[in-house]
């Protein structure tokens, strides 16, 4: 799902209530974007609860902005239940706090649930590491030169790194960074993260990577033998075997483009 930026406002007091128990600042705001692609609930529910079956606490409270320009152009008029949509995302740990992108008949049903307008909000579609100075005019250049601020670096999280072996029921999210595993991961324990799974013993659990849509997000392990890999949602499980010359062996998972959709690669590890 895309993330969206809400951001805040500033109010100044004057200076005679400079002693006021509160400051109210201006504040950014990450969230969740949900982007519906149908209006029908049972639908809805159907495929979240298919998608997050092996992960009921994935969203674990994240706010989240309801997005209407998905639907399509026969559902984009219709009359939307949001106290019903809003009861569904709460019941898998999402917490709808706004909407865009719907009707006016469908934002004033959305404000009468609860939701506020977040028809301005801004969708980060890929995250954005650098800062762009806008044009200056070449009137302008030539009369001055124009100072760029430094860029806006990211600073992306280190790897959360796991060195005790993990028991069947046991469950480790690397939210928004890699996972490294240095110990064995027994059937029944279930490794997640944003970003990559490197695993430096044996994958016997379930390993998913790539659990917020990036696709480019690879599975590592030096003896891979997994009840289930998925990356991006794409996912293979034990009743579908691996090779022979893969399973067992230190091999990789990617995700590949195909004439049929996106499909997970395994290939074996040159020593």
């Amino acid at each position: 799902m895309p993330t969206f930026k809400l951001t805040g406002f500033t109010l100044s007091a004057s200076a005679s209530s400079s002693s006021i128990s509160y400051e109210i600042k201006s504040a950014d705001l990450a969230l969740v974007a949900l982007l519906l692609k149908t209006s029908h609930l049972e639908t809805l529910k159907h495929d979240l609860e298919k998608q997050l079956a092996d992960t009921p606490d994935f969203f674990d409270q994240e706010p989240v902005v309801i997005d209407l320009g998905g639907l399509p152009e026969a559902e984009k008029t219709q009359t939307i239940d949001f106290a019903g949509l809003m009861a569904l995302l709460r019941s898998h740990s999402m917490l709808p706090i706004a909407l865009r992108s719907g009707t006016s008949e469908q934002m004033q049903a959305g404000k009468a649930a609860g939701l506020i307008d977040a028809t301005y909000a801004r969708i980060l579609k890929t995250p954005v590491a650098t800062a762009t100075a806008a044009p200056v005019p070449a009137a302008v250049a030539k009369e001055a030169p124009v100072k760029v601020p430094p860029a806006e670096v990211a600073v992306p999280l280190g790897a959360l790194v796991i060195d005790k072996p993990l028991r069947s029921g046991q469950q480790i999210y690397a939210k928004g960074r890699d996972l490294v595993i240095l110990a064995m991961v027994n059937p029944g324990a279930e490794v997640i993260a944003d970003g990559n799974i490197h695993v430096y013993s044996t994958l016997r659990g379930k390993a998913i990577a790539g659990a917020r849509g990036n696709s480019q997000a690879m599975i590592f392990a030096q003896c891979m033998e997994p009840e289930l890999i998925s990356i991006a949602g794409v996912y293979r499980t034990s009743e579908n075997a691996l090779p022979a010359d893969i399973w067992g062996q230190a091999a990789q998972v990617s995700l590949k483009p195909s004439p049929d959709g996106e499909k997970l690669v395994i290939q074996r590890l040159k020593s």
